[in-house]
């Protein structure tokens, strides 16, 4: 596979740019996880280099977008170099909290808790009177997650860290996401992936094979940082140990914890809800619809012809169509050769 390149994550109106597929009945996948996620870090390390930054700062949601983000940041970077952010809100549920906490640790990067609680109630009590006397529906999802873009941008301007964002592909095509809200970030590691593939990707970095590859370069990272230490006998061998024993970690333990790959994935900006629930699609047929249509350039009759639903096929490209604004407006994302 050639070198990584940078592109918009979005494309132009009416253009068609290629996406990472997944393993559908239209199409087999060209390139395996593990090039994929390999790909995605050594954009991201290109990305932050070129833009003198050392430092990452990413959004913690206890979800899998955020968790693969994160690993990638961490073996693109070094765990030193990342800092994670929970920011739980009104209908953040005790389990994502706590993924995200375990997330973190077996990381071995600090984290951050800025409950989001607070700032949203301010904010709707001070719009309500413009709002017919209260803020709610869509309006009060968004202000949620502009809040915690609030928080995290914060951060980044206090510390000096970029702000990764840990959008992927389908939430983009479909516009499920929030301008100005989750929207933010320098740079979208996950943009070029579909969500299906997201969860391959991370599948393969949770397994043996991706936890051997990258013990390997967080053994190397510390050993660099002890050697530097000892030199300048200025690291103790308390703190010395701890990080040989996070190392050793990242090798033997998988980063994301399993339930972020078996509960259904969640904005949690309302009680109950559902991604797949609010699509009105669940992400398998979505991400097929979509690689059929962008990737392999089948309008809507051809999609028909393929066998997906015709009331299906309008309701998605419509809402592709309609969302083109958002994706002109979301951060740049890996642009690898995947297909041929």
């Amino acid at each position: 596979m050639g070198s990584s390149r940078l592109r918009p994550s979005a494309p132009s109106v009416g253009a068609a740019t290629p996406l990472l597929a997944t393993r559908t009945t239209c199409e087999r996948r060209v390139v395996e996880a593990k090039d994929q996620y390999r790909a995605c870090v050594e954009a991201l390390r290109s990305f932050m280099e070129s833009a003198g930054f050392s430092d990452a700062v990413v959004g913690l949601s206890g979800g899998m977008d955020s968790s693969l983000a994160a690993v990638m940041c961490v073996d693109a970077l070094g765990a030193d170099h990342v800092h994670g952010v929970l920011l739980p809100g009104p209908y953040s549920s005790s389990h994502s909290v706590e993924d995200a906490e375990v997330l973190a640790r077996n990381l071995g990067i600090d984290a951050h808790t800025v409950p989001i609680v607070e700032p949203f109630e301010a904010f709707a009590r001070a719009l309500a009177p413009a709002c017919g006397g209260a803020l709610e529906g869509l309006a009060a999802e968004n202000t949620q997650a502009r809040c915690r873009m609030v928080c995290l941008m914060a951060l980044s301007n206090a510390h000096g860290w970029m702000l990764v964002n840990t959008g992927n592909k389908s939430e983009a095509y479909m516009g499920y996401s929030t301008l100005y809200g989750d929207t933010a970030g320098a740079f979208a590691p996950l943009g070029g992936l579909y969500k299906t593939d997201v969860y391959a990707v991370a599948r393969w970095r949770n397994g043996e094979e991706g936890l051997l590859a990258y013990a390997v370069a967080a053994s190397a990272d510390t050993g660099a940082a002890m050697g530097e230490g000892a030199a300048s006998n200025a690291v103790d061998t308390g703190l010395m140990a701890d990080a040989a024993g996070a190392a050793a970690a990242r090798g033997t333990v998988p980063p994301i914890p399993e339930r972020v790959f078996t509960k259904p994935p969640s904005a949690e900006l309302a009680p109950g809800q559902e991604d797949e629930k609010s699509l009105g699609i669940d992400y398998a047929t979505l991400d097929a619809l979509l690689f059929a249509h962008v990737e392999r350039g089948l309008d809507a009759e051809a999609l028909v012809g393929e066998g997906f639903d015709a009331a299906l096929v309008e309701r998605v490209l419509s809402r592709v169509a309609a969302t083109a604004f958002k994706r002109a407006l979301e951060p740049p994302a890996p642009d690898a050769a995947f297909y041929g």
